[in-house]
């Protein structure tokens, strides 16, 4: 699939990713997004997402950002981005139903292939990487590649999980080559916290309990505290990250508030141990086998995380 040749005869283009953008999902949006306006501008297109973390605002394009709720149109193409269910788009999925053709880039090895066309690829890094290699590598602009480079560092953990391959870092390499300013993408968006993020980080932390021989750690993040500590949904990415590398431990919970009675859950793991994409899916989640995300409900978040802990022993004990 190259996109020079799906722009062809198009008149309008929508292009989404997943609720809750991260870094890979607002970057490769983004990328999209700058190289059809940079080199088709007699498309209409908008970038359709929930608003998305101002860690990234730097990047080109982020103040295009439209809510889908604002929006009344039909496309000719709908490109979906770094989402492994059509459901997952949010408000936007009702224009992914009403496009005449919808392309799907993604890979998360959940990914159903729900549109006309898909390139679905698990063992790419990131979509971003993807993304890179549907363009013409000589038309990717210093902004396009700040926007491919800053989604392959978050979904890379800096190049640090093992979904990073020799092609991973050979495409960082290039990008690298246009002019960006990798080092300062790094520490802007990857590593600089807040206080407050520091702060609530402490607290999950401080709260975590160990399981299964002390192979699991779980932590919650309440409603209530995100209010004492004056944070939003999007100030808590990293902790599960954080509570991975604690020594010993091979799998990771977090749980956060969202309405009452339903809590976000982000799942990290070392190795082979478990396939957390298969846990994901039970719950109506999806995600990588490493990495993965889904919602649950239930009044005490502790017994979810038991629940989520005999899961992964099952697993386990099938190995």
């Amino acid at each position: 699939m190259l996109l020079d040749n799906e722009l062809q005869e198009i008149g309008s283009v929508a292009i989404a990713g997943h609720i809750r953008p991260d870094g890979d999902c607002v970057g490769s949006c983004l990328a999209v997004y700058n190289y059809i306006t940079t080199y088709f501008p007699r498309i209409d297109v908008d970038v359709l997402l929930e608003p998305i973390p101002t860690i990234f605002y730097f990047l080109k394009g982020a103040m295009e950002i439209k809510n889908p709720e604002d929006v009344n149109k039909q496309y000719d193409l709908f490109i979906v981005l770094d989402c492994g269910d059509a459901n997952r788009l949010g408000k936007a999925v009702t224009f992914f139903e009403h496009a005449k053709q919808a392309i799907c880039i993604d890979h998360h090895v959940s990914n159903q292939a729900f549109a006309d066309k898909n390139l679905i690829v698990p063992s790419a890094s990131s979509t971003c990487e993807l993304v890179y290699g549907v363009m013409d590598s000589a038309k990717v602009t210093k902004e396009i590649a700040e926007c491919i480079y800053t989604g392959m560092v978050h979904d890379t953990g800096v190049f640090q999980y093992s979904c990073t391959s020799r092609s991973t870092m050979e495409i960082a390499g290039q990008l690298m080559e246009k002019g960006i300013d990798y080092p300062g993408i790094i520490d802007r968006t990857f590593y600089e916290k807040t206080y407050a993020q520091n702060r609530i980080l402490g607290q999950a932390l401080l709260k975590s309990r160990l399981y299964e021989d002390e192979k699991c750690i779980g932590s919650v993040i309440t409603r209530e505290e995100m209010q004492e500590f004056d944070v939003l949904p999007k100030h808590l990415d990293g902790i599960v990250s954080q509570l991975r590398v604690t020594k010993g431990i091979e799998v990771a919970i977090f749980l956060y508030g969202l309405e009452e009675g339903s809590y976000k859950v982000s799942t990290r793991c070392k190795g082979d141990v478990v396939d957390l994409s298969l846990i994901a899916v039970k719950y109506g989640g999806g995600g990588h086998k490493k990495a993965a995300g889904f919602t649950m409900e239930g009044d005490d978040p502790w017994a979810l995380i038991q629940q989520i802990v005999a899961d992964v022993k099952e697993q386990m004990s099938n190995r």
